[in-house]
């Protein structure tokens, strides 16, 4: 089954739910071993987020939060369990066909923005596109397109290092929706911006997931951030449970 890696739009509901769930997580286990020490950092975890869903992730450290998030985007593999991302398993794949899969179907947003510094905002977005075998003109065009979307039409040809700290995590969330991800995973976006900026990277998402129906996993400490999700999941002592949540 290949990945659908056209965007679907809020109007078209129907054909939303008849796809695969963007992540399904499933009774999932991941134990360290140092010598005859074991460390079990996630003990069955499950979850499943569907398409266009906007769920808040809350976790302290040593909740098990990285190690989930190193599994969910295929850079380290559970001890047991299973993992898809829209509809193909992640768990049964050797490296390289996990980091394909992950380029396809997951877009990846960091709290440092992840960009590369001597690339334009274009190039940066460009990036993810050529890699996947699009060709020049087209990767542009969406580039384009994607840059207009956050706002930044006008700061194309500017490197990272000429942007502000919002404007550069505007270039990574282009950079992590240019495949058409099903869903897009943002680990502490707002971490390093002042409280103005991070409003309205939070209103950018919640426009993006409303129009584009993409499904993003907001991974925070900040209830603040997580308020602002559909859902809220908790993941604790390697465990997720719901959250009782009103927005």
């Amino acid at each position: 089954m290949s990945v659908n890696r056209r965007s679907v739009s809020q109007s078209d509901p129907i054909e939303a739910a008849a796809l695969p769930a963007a992540l399904r997580i499933e009774d999932v286990f991941k134990i360290y071993k140092e010598g005859s020490v074991e460390t079990v950092a996630l003990r069955g975890a499950s979850m499943e987020i569907g398409r266009g869903e906007l769920v808040a992730m809350l976790g302290r450290s040593g909740s098990g939060k990285s190690t989930l998030l190193n599994l969910i985007a295929g850079l380290d593999s559970a001890s047991a369990g299973r993992i898809w991302l829209a509809g193909q398993e992640m768990t049964n794949r050797d490296g390289e066909a996990r980091s394909e899969l992950r380029r396809r179907a997951l877009g990846l947003v960091l709290q440092s923005g992840n960009l590369i510094p001597f690339l334009s905002a274009q190039e940066n977005v460009e990036l993810p596109l050529l890699l996947d075998g699009t060709d020049a003109g087209s990767a542009r065009r969406r580039a384009t397109e994607l840059l207009e979307l956050v706002g930044l039409g006008a700061r194309t040809n500017h490197r990272p290092g000429e942007l502000s700290g919002g404007e550069e995590q505007r270039v990574a969330i282009a950079c992590a929706l240019a495949n058409h991800p099903a869903l897009v995973l943002a680990d502490e976006l707002t971490g390093e911006l002042d409280s103005t900026t991070a409003l309205a990277i939070l209103d950018l998402l919640e426009t993006i997931n409303r129009k584009q129906h993409t499904a993003f996993l907001i991974v925070t400490h900040d209830r603040d951030v997580a308020a602002r999700a559909r859902r809220v999941v908790r993941i604790e002592d390697g465990e997720i449970q719901d959250v009782p949540h009103e927005r």
